[in-house]
């Protein structure tokens, strides 16, 4: 509701400007220039922050609850509580609503790590579009095929902290060292916001819960 109550002063404060400047004989381009700043400024405080940035992890799960009907948003939410049936139905609305391989292959790799299907992700990862993903999945794949060694190299080139942090964490995690494990799940899931932090909490609270006990 007060989500909602937001959008709506955003739109009521939007009208009355472009209202009070046509007035008062402002130029139409810039009038409009204006209402599409404010426009954006509101949507990055609605969406792209609760989305991308947000910290709190209770206020993040609230937000991928409210977009239940927005796969590309909910499926952090399936996959972060392995709600096994509405991953699937979830995962089947976004390859009805994508049919580029491309806008896809991330989703695909990361259903194909929430189904432990191994083949999926290496046939998703080539069509990945983003360098850090693309480097990410691989990695993942090197290390369930057990060569620690070569997937400690291969994430030198990622640069998304969290990312490293994560696959370090794995990589301990099955090597057996949990303290090492723990630290870099710690630094996970500080370094990232947003969904990618909710979907690592959880995650971390069935496997390295001591990394999440302090976390918020």
């Amino acid at each position: 509701m007060m989500r909602f109550l937001g959008k709506l002063f955003i739109y009521f404060v939007i009208f009355v400007f472009a209202v009070i400047m046509a007035a008062n004989g402002y130029s139409p381009i810039l009038t409009v220039g204006i209402a599409l700043t404010v426009s954006l400024i509101g949507y990055m405080i609605l969406f792209v922050y609760p989305f991308v940035l947000e910290k709190r992890v209770e206020r993040v799960e609230d937000f991928l609850l409210r977009h239940k009907h927005k796969p590309g948003v909910y499926i952090h939410y399936v996959v972060a509580n392995r709600l096994d049936d509405e991953a699937k139905t979830t995962m089947d609305k976004l390859m009805t609503k994508y049919k580029h391989s491309r806008a896809l292959a991330t989703y695909k790799a990361a259903y194909g790590l929430y189904c432990k299907d191994m083949d999926a992700i290496r046939t998703a990862v080539p069509y990945i579009r983003y360098a850090d993903y693309r480097a990410y999945y691989a990695t993942l794949l090197l290390i369930e095929d057990g060569k620690s060694t070569e997937a400690r190299e291969h994430l030198e080139s990622i640069k998304k902290r969290w990312m490293r942090s994560a696959l370090l964490a794995e990589v301990e995690r099955k090597s057996g060292d949990i303290e090492a494990a723990v630290k870099h799940a710690r630094e996970a899931v500080d370094t990232s916001g947003g969904a990618q932090r909710y979907v690592l909490h959880k995650e971390y609270e069935r496997t390295l819960p001591q990394a999440v006990e302090r976390v918020s």
